[in-house]
Protein backbone atom coordinates (compact mmCIF):
# COMPACT_ATOMS: atom_id res chain seq x y z
CA UNK A 1 0.00 0.00 0.00
CA UNK A 2 0.98 3.62 -0.64
CA UNK A 3 0.08 6.41 1.79
CA UNK A 4 -0.09 10.21 1.54
CA UNK A 5 0.25 12.28 4.70
CA UNK A 6 -1.25 15.76 4.34
CA UNK A 7 -0.83 18.37 7.09
CA UNK A 8 -2.80 21.64 7.22
CA UNK A 9 -1.91 24.63 9.39
CA UNK A 10 -5.11 26.42 10.37
CA UNK A 11 -6.24 29.35 12.47
CA UNK A 12 -7.90 27.78 15.55
CA UNK A 13 -10.88 30.11 15.12
CA UNK A 14 -11.40 28.75 11.60
CA UNK A 15 -11.07 25.03 12.30
CA UNK A 16 -14.82 24.32 12.13
CA UNK A 17 -14.97 26.09 8.75
CA UNK A 18 -12.04 23.99 7.57
CA UNK A 19 -13.76 20.77 8.72
CA UNK A 20 -16.86 21.77 6.70
CA UNK A 21 -14.67 22.49 3.66
CA UNK A 22 -12.91 19.12 4.03
CA UNK A 23 -16.13 17.10 4.28
CA UNK A 24 -17.90 19.03 1.51
CA UNK A 25 -15.13 19.17 -1.10
CA UNK A 26 -11.91 17.30 -0.28
CA UNK A 27 -13.24 14.06 1.24
CA UNK A 28 -15.97 13.22 -1.32
CA UNK A 29 -13.68 13.97 -4.27
CA UNK A 30 -10.97 11.62 -2.98
CA UNK A 31 -13.43 8.83 -2.10
CA UNK A 32 -15.28 9.15 -5.40
CA UNK A 33 -12.06 8.58 -7.36
CA UNK A 34 -10.82 5.61 -5.32
CA UNK A 35 -8.74 6.92 -2.39
CA UNK A 36 -9.36 5.67 1.16
CA UNK A 37 -9.16 7.89 4.23
CA UNK A 38 -7.16 6.06 6.91
CA UNK A 39 -7.81 8.78 9.50
CA UNK A 40 -7.84 12.48 10.26
CA UNK A 41 -6.57 14.12 13.46
CA UNK A 42 -6.42 17.56 15.10
CA UNK A 43 -3.81 18.55 17.68
CA UNK A 44 -4.68 19.94 21.12
CA UNK A 45 -3.97 23.52 20.02
CA UNK A 46 -6.50 23.06 17.16
CA UNK A 47 -4.12 24.76 14.76
CA UNK A 48 -3.08 21.68 12.78
CA UNK A 49 -5.04 18.97 10.97
CA UNK A 50 -3.41 15.76 9.76
CA UNK A 51 -5.00 13.45 7.18
CA UNK A 52 -3.59 10.15 5.94
CA UNK A 53 -4.88 8.69 2.66
CA UNK A 54 -4.35 5.16 1.37
CA UNK A 55 -3.85 4.09 -2.27
CA UNK A 56 -3.14 0.63 -3.72
CA UNK A 57 0.07 1.92 -5.36
CA UNK A 58 1.98 5.07 -6.26
CA UNK A 59 0.84 4.71 -9.87
CA UNK A 60 -2.83 4.60 -8.87
CA UNK A 61 -2.30 7.59 -6.55
CA UNK A 62 -0.96 9.60 -9.51
CA UNK A 63 -3.91 8.49 -11.67
CA UNK A 64 -6.42 9.41 -8.96
CA UNK A 65 -4.84 12.83 -8.44
CA UNK A 66 -4.97 13.49 -12.18
CA UNK A 67 -8.70 12.69 -12.28
CA UNK A 68 -9.38 14.84 -9.22
CA UNK A 69 -7.63 17.87 -10.73
CA UNK A 70 -9.94 17.61 -13.75
CA UNK A 71 -13.14 17.25 -11.70
CA UNK A 72 -15.90 19.79 -11.20
CA UNK A 73 -15.72 19.39 -7.44
CA UNK A 74 -12.02 20.31 -7.49
CA UNK A 75 -12.83 23.44 -9.49
CA UNK A 76 -15.45 24.43 -6.92
CA UNK A 77 -13.02 23.76 -4.06
CA UNK A 78 -10.44 26.03 -5.68
CA UNK A 79 -13.06 28.78 -6.02
CA UNK A 80 -13.98 28.45 -2.33
CA UNK A 81 -10.31 28.57 -1.31
CA UNK A 82 -9.76 31.69 -3.39
CA UNK A 83 -12.82 33.37 -1.91
CA UNK A 84 -11.97 32.20 1.62
CA UNK A 85 -8.22 32.60 1.82
CA UNK A 86 -8.28 32.01 5.57
CA UNK A 87 -9.56 28.41 5.43
CA UNK A 88 -6.02 27.23 6.12
CA UNK A 89 -2.70 29.01 6.32
CA UNK A 90 -0.50 26.45 4.59
CA UNK A 91 -0.29 22.76 3.79
CA UNK A 92 2.40 20.18 3.13
CA UNK A 93 2.44 16.52 2.23
CA UNK A 94 4.79 13.58 2.14
CA UNK A 95 4.45 9.92 1.24
CA UNK A 96 4.78 6.68 3.21
CA UNK A 97 5.07 3.03 2.34
CA UNK A 98 3.83 0.35 4.73
CA UNK A 99 6.45 -1.98 6.19
CA UNK A 100 3.72 -4.52 7.00
CA UNK A 101 0.16 -5.16 5.93
CA UNK A 102 -1.00 -5.18 9.55
CA UNK A 103 -0.10 -1.76 10.95
CA UNK A 104 -2.82 0.38 9.45
CA UNK A 105 -5.30 -2.26 8.34
CA UNK A 106 -5.88 -3.57 11.86
CA UNK A 107 -6.67 -0.06 13.11
CA UNK A 108 -8.97 1.08 10.31
CA UNK A 109 -12.47 -0.15 9.45
CA UNK A 110 -12.61 -2.78 6.74
CA UNK A 111 -15.91 -1.56 5.26
CA UNK A 112 -18.14 1.50 5.12
CA UNK A 113 -21.91 0.99 5.12
CA UNK A 114 -24.18 3.32 3.18
CA UNK A 115 -27.90 3.42 2.45
CA UNK A 116 -30.20 4.78 -0.23
CA UNK A 117 -33.87 4.40 -1.11
CA UNK A 118 -36.29 4.32 -4.00
CA UNK A 119 -39.04 6.67 -2.81
CA UNK A 120 -42.27 7.08 -4.76
CA UNK A 121 -44.99 9.74 -4.43
CA UNK A 122 -48.76 9.16 -4.90
CA UNK A 123 -48.34 9.70 -8.67
CA UNK A 124 -45.82 6.87 -8.84
CA UNK A 125 -42.89 9.22 -9.54
CA UNK A 126 -39.46 8.41 -8.06
CA UNK A 127 -37.38 10.78 -5.95
CA UNK A 128 -33.95 11.49 -7.47
CA UNK A 129 -31.15 13.87 -6.53
CA UNK A 130 -28.06 15.30 -8.18
CA UNK A 131 -25.10 15.52 -5.81
CA UNK A 132 -22.56 18.32 -6.04
CA UNK A 133 -19.64 15.86 -6.17
CA UNK A 134 -21.34 13.67 -8.83
CA UNK A 135 -22.85 16.26 -11.19
CA UNK A 136 -22.77 13.90 -14.20
CA UNK A 137 -25.65 11.76 -12.93
CA UNK A 138 -28.80 11.69 -10.88
CA UNK A 139 -29.29 8.99 -8.26
CA UNK A 140 -31.45 7.81 -5.38
CA UNK A 141 -30.87 9.88 -2.22
CA UNK A 142 -28.81 8.38 0.59
CA UNK A 143 -25.46 8.39 2.33
CA UNK A 144 -23.20 6.84 4.93
CA UNK A 145 -24.48 5.16 8.09
CA UNK A 146 -23.15 6.96 11.16
CA UNK A 147 -21.77 5.22 14.25
CA UNK A 148 -24.52 3.85 16.49
CA UNK A 149 -27.20 4.36 13.81
CA UNK A 150 -29.46 1.66 12.40
CA UNK A 151 -29.87 1.28 8.64
CA UNK A 152 -33.44 2.56 8.86
CA UNK A 153 -32.45 5.56 10.94
CA UNK A 154 -29.69 6.38 8.50
CA UNK A 155 -31.88 6.30 5.41
CA UNK A 156 -34.57 8.45 7.08
CA UNK A 157 -31.94 10.99 8.17
CA UNK A 158 -30.06 11.10 4.88
CA UNK A 159 -33.20 11.57 2.77
CA UNK A 160 -34.52 14.30 5.06
CA UNK A 161 -31.14 16.09 5.01
CA UNK A 162 -30.64 15.79 1.25
CA UNK A 163 -34.19 16.41 0.05
CA UNK A 164 -36.41 17.84 2.81
CA UNK A 165 -38.72 14.81 2.45
CA UNK A 166 -39.96 12.47 5.19
CA UNK A 167 -40.69 8.90 4.18
CA UNK A 168 -42.13 5.53 5.15
CA UNK A 169 -40.02 2.46 4.38
CA UNK A 170 -41.37 -0.86 3.08
CA UNK A 171 -38.24 -3.03 3.02
CA UNK A 172 -34.87 -3.80 1.46
CA UNK A 173 -34.55 -4.29 -2.30
CA UNK A 174 -30.82 -4.93 -2.64
CA UNK A 175 -27.35 -5.11 -1.08
CA UNK A 176 -24.39 -3.92 -3.17
CA UNK A 177 -20.70 -4.28 -2.37
CA UNK A 178 -18.18 -1.96 -4.04
CA UNK A 179 -14.94 -3.92 -3.95
CA UNK A 180 -12.95 -0.90 -5.13
CA UNK A 181 -13.49 1.23 -2.03
CA UNK A 182 -14.98 -1.16 0.55
CA UNK A 183 -18.44 0.46 0.56
CA UNK A 184 -21.50 -1.74 1.12
CA UNK A 185 -24.79 -0.08 0.14
CA UNK A 186 -28.20 -1.29 1.33
CA UNK A 187 -31.08 -0.03 -0.81
CA UNK A 188 -34.64 0.33 0.51
CA UNK A 189 -38.01 0.93 -1.08
CA UNK A 190 -40.44 3.41 0.45
CA UNK A 191 -43.03 6.11 -0.09
CA UNK A 192 -43.39 9.86 0.35
CA UNK A 193 -45.03 11.04 3.58
CA UNK A 194 -44.49 14.81 3.78
CA UNK A 195 -42.24 17.72 2.92
CA UNK A 196 -41.26 19.83 -0.07
CA UNK A 197 -38.34 18.96 -2.32
CA UNK A 198 -35.45 21.13 -1.07
CA UNK A 199 -31.80 21.09 -2.09
CA UNK A 200 -29.17 20.80 0.66
CA UNK A 201 -26.37 23.37 0.45
CA UNK A 202 -23.05 21.65 -0.18
CA UNK A 203 -24.69 18.31 -0.98
CA UNK A 204 -27.54 18.26 -3.51
CA UNK A 205 -27.97 20.64 -6.43
CA UNK A 206 -31.24 19.14 -7.71
CA UNK A 207 -34.09 17.31 -5.95
CA UNK A 208 -37.08 16.16 -7.98
CA UNK A 209 -39.75 13.46 -8.38
CA UNK A 210 -39.64 12.05 -11.92
CA UNK A 211 -41.77 9.54 -13.88
CA UNK A 212 -38.99 6.94 -14.24
CA UNK A 213 -39.38 3.88 -16.44
CA UNK A 214 -36.94 1.23 -17.61
CA UNK A 215 -36.92 2.95 -21.02
CA UNK A 216 -36.10 6.49 -19.86
CA UNK A 217 -33.90 5.67 -16.86
CA UNK A 218 -30.66 6.23 -18.78
CA UNK A 219 -31.64 9.84 -19.53
CA UNK A 220 -31.31 10.68 -15.84
CA UNK A 221 -28.91 8.13 -14.29
CA UNK A 222 -25.67 7.82 -16.24
CA UNK A 223 -23.66 5.50 -13.98
CA UNK A 224 -24.34 1.79 -14.58
CA UNK A 225 -24.25 0.65 -10.94
CA UNK A 226 -26.76 3.37 -9.93
CA UNK A 227 -29.08 2.32 -12.78
CA UNK A 228 -29.00 -1.34 -11.75
CA UNK A 229 -29.85 -0.46 -8.14
CA UNK A 230 -32.92 1.53 -9.17
CA UNK A 231 -34.07 -1.13 -11.64
CA UNK A 232 -33.83 -3.69 -8.83
CA UNK A 233 -35.77 -1.39 -6.50
CA UNK A 234 -38.52 -1.03 -9.09
CA UNK A 235 -39.04 -4.83 -8.79
CA UNK A 236 -39.91 -5.22 -5.10
CA UNK A 237 -40.34 -9.00 -5.35
CA UNK A 238 -36.60 -9.48 -5.98
CA UNK A 239 -33.82 -8.99 -3.42
CA UNK A 240 -30.42 -8.95 -5.18
CA UNK A 241 -26.88 -8.99 -3.86
CA UNK A 242 -24.08 -7.59 -5.99
CA UNK A 243 -20.28 -7.23 -5.67
CA UNK A 244 -18.49 -5.06 -8.20
CA UNK A 245 -15.41 -3.06 -9.07
CA UNK A 246 -15.52 0.53 -10.32
CA UNK A 247 -12.08 0.74 -11.93
CA UNK A 248 -12.24 -1.29 -14.07
CA UNK A 249 -16.04 -1.44 -14.21
CA UNK A 250 -16.63 -5.13 -13.50
CA UNK A 251 -19.38 -7.08 -11.76
CA UNK A 252 -17.75 -9.79 -9.67
CA UNK A 253 -20.92 -11.55 -8.59
CA UNK A 254 -24.65 -11.04 -8.65
CA UNK A 255 -27.35 -13.07 -6.90
CA UNK A 256 -31.08 -12.47 -7.18
CA UNK A 257 -33.31 -14.02 -4.52
CA UNK A 258 -36.93 -14.22 -5.66
CA UNK A 259 -39.47 -14.11 -2.89
CA UNK A 260 -42.51 -16.32 -3.18
CA UNK A 261 -45.89 -16.07 -1.57
CA UNK A 262 -46.72 -19.16 0.46
CA UNK A 263 -50.33 -19.96 1.41
CA UNK A 264 -51.14 -19.64 5.08
CA UNK A 265 -51.52 -22.99 6.83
Amino acid sequence: MFYRRKTYKVNPTMIDDFHDFFHTYLYPNQIQHGAKLVGRWTNEARDEVLAIWEYPSKELYESIESMIRKSELHRKAQEIRKARGDLYLESKQDFLESTTDLVVDELSPKHVVSVSACITNPRGEILLVRNGHRPDTMEMPGGQVEEGESLQEAVHREILEETGITIKLHGVTGVYQNMSNGVICVVFRGEYVSGVETIAAGETTEVVFLPITEDNLGQYITRPHFRRRLLDAMEPSIVPYEAFLVRPNEWLSRVRFKTENHPHS
